[in-house]
């Protein structure tokens, strides 16, 4: 029997909350947590060690951006969906530059918002990534001289560099592996292999590290 998500929803508006937890627990998710700003976030998150958290951007005593730093600077098990009512925010990105795993808008449908939570546990695809390319497009600093020395690009393969430069220009693992004719099981093995050596948690990191790092450029392909 496979064991439910455990969720904790951060966002200072109950009804917000409410919402979302009448979603998921419908969905066979089990929401364990509420917290109405990032500090409550945190300590949630300390105590009951959920799956993923959904956490809104602009809340007071901590924003969610701190908030998300925080939690997976302690829990590198956890995954941090961020909730905006903007599809371009600089907060948004700020966010996934610190390593959450994607964004929803909150207008999202109640079968996407579910989805979206069982997805982003498998580190396997990349949530709206034509809008999280666009924001990367929008607001990501390029520096290709000075890359990270923990994600040093040299660590890859001339096909693992291929690969994460096609990750950055927001491609699937099917379209990766149409576009380099290979399998997906074999496309799966070098996403695995760049995020083990560059450790990323997941693609939202694999695109901001590719823009960062120079890579890929705005308006490229």
């Amino acid at each position: 029997m496979t064991t439910a998500l455990r969720v904790v929803i951060a966002d200072d508006q109950a009804l917000v909350r409410t919402g979302f937890r009448m979603i998921l627990t419908a969905h066979g998710i089990e929401v364990v947590g509420e917290a109405a700003d990032g500090a409550e976030a945190v300590e949630a998150v300390r105590r009951l060690g959920p799956d993923v958290v959904l956490m809104d951007i602009r809340m007071p005593t901590m924003d969610g951006l701190e908030a998300t730093r925080r939690i997976l600077a302690e829990q590198t098990g956890c995954r941090v969906l961020i909730l905006t009512t903007f599809d371009l925010d600089r907060y948004v990105y700020a966010a996934l530059a610190a390593g959450a795993s994607g964004f929803l808008l909150k207008d999202v449908t109640p079968e996407h918002l579910a989805a979206a939570v069982r997805l982003v546990t498998t580190g396997d695809a990349l949530l709206a990534p034509s809008i999280t390319r666009r924001l990367v497009e929008r607001f990501a600093t390029p520096a290709p001289t000075q890359p990270a020395i923990h994600r040093d690009l040299a660590a890859l393969t001339p096909r693992e560099l291929e690969v994460l430069t096609l990750m950055g220009h927001g491609l699937s693992n099917a379209e990766l592996a149409t576009e380099l004719t290979l399998s997906e099981a074999t496309v799966k093995t070098h996403v695995a292999r760049i995020f083990a050596k560059l450790t990323l948690r997941d693609r939202a990191q694999a695109v901001v590290l590719a823009y960062e790092t120079g890579l890929v450029s705005p308006g490229d392909r």
